[in-house]
């Protein structure tokens, strides 16, 4: 009985391990690890846009803009840059991806939607930025985040039309927060190259590092004893059937990171309030650098329709 109880000690040992390890790897993010603006995804997809990016992020910085704050649900302090580019105008609140920046991901969007005279807020995701925590949720805690940001709008800014925008994670978060109560003045949500829920982009990117699928017990179990959230079944695929306000996904068809197909599966779920474009050729949160005229014509063509 001896080599029976070293035995179930040795295996919970490996499951503590283990448990710990694919907490760190996939939800911490101190600020220790944080990276800048100008860390550029190594794809080969992405590297020929860098010149082109490092030159939309710099403009973008040197944008004037207000610091602003709100408090979330949890008690965390959330920052985000307002740019007012016209009184009274349309907002877009903009979130950005994993591990990421606003100035980075956001950096052609943003700037098409102020050159269409929209005022945009980029906030700093939970865990990024200046805002406050040190958990990434994959969303779960995000929506949230975005609908205490849509109160901030209405509360600061009573009437004006909103606009959801998000790219990857942020695509993600976006469209996780479509079924949430949020105001009237919410008009439509853009999604650049979202996952379907977290546990499939979870699964999906340990496939790319070999790791089993079994091994996601043990990021259920982290993400609930160290970072007090349920890696729970909720996906963009039901959120986005409650969705009262219309949505534009676009995607890349050689995204090397979320694969298209989970937001094909989130456009078939209601294609009544659903328009997806896709961009041959282009990577994870590459389209509009591909074919910034397609994108553009894209957004604007939605946007015109949602907010009149």
């Amino acid at each position: 009985m001896y080599w029976l109880l070293v035995l179930m000690i040795m295996i919970a040992v490996l499951c503590i391990v283990a448990t710990v390890g694919i907490y760190l790897f996939t939800f911490s993010y101190p600020k220790s690890w944080h990276t800048g603006d100008f860390h550029f995804p190594s794809s080969p997809l992405a590297q020929p846009y860098k010149e082109q990016a490092f030159k939309l992020i710099e403009s973008v910085r040197e944008r004037p803009c207000k610091r602003v704050y709100i408090d979330s649900f949890d008690g965390l302090r959330l920052s985000g840059r307002y740019y007012e580019i016209q009184k009274g105008a349309p907002i877009a609140l903009c979130f950005h991806g994993y591990r990421s920046t606003a100035a980075k991901d956001m950096c052609g969007g943003a700037t098409e939607l102020m050159n269409k005279g929209m005022n945009v807020l980029l906030a700093d995701q939970r865990a990024h930025g200046e805002s406050q925590g040190s958990v990434i949720s994959f969303g779960i805690n995000e929506r949230y985040d975005v609908q205490s940001w849509c109160r901030w709008a209405e509360e600061n800014f009573p009437g004006t039309p909103l606009v959801l925008v998000g790219v990857s994670m942020g695509a993600a978060t976006v469209l996780l927060a479509a079924d949430l109560d949020l105001p009237d003045t919410l008009k439509g949500i853009m999604a650049d190259c979202p996952y379907a829920s977290p546990r499939k982009i979870i699964t999906t990117v340990a496939g790319y590092f070999h790791i089993p699928s079994w091994t996601l017990i043990f990021a259920i179990w982290g993400a609930k004893i160290f970072g007090h959230f349920d890696l729970s079944d909720i996906s963009a695929v039901d959120t986005v059937a409650r969705s009262k306000v219309p949505v534009l996904i676009v995607h890349g068809l050689a995204d090397d990171f979320v694969p298209e197909q989970m937001s094909a599966v989130i456009a078939e779920k209601n294609p009544g309030i659903v328009t997806r474009v896709t961009f041959p050729g282009a990577g994870h949160g590459m389209s509009y650098m591909v074919d910034k005229e397609k994108y553009v014509r894209a957004m604007n063509s939605f946007l015109d329709t949602a907010l009149k």
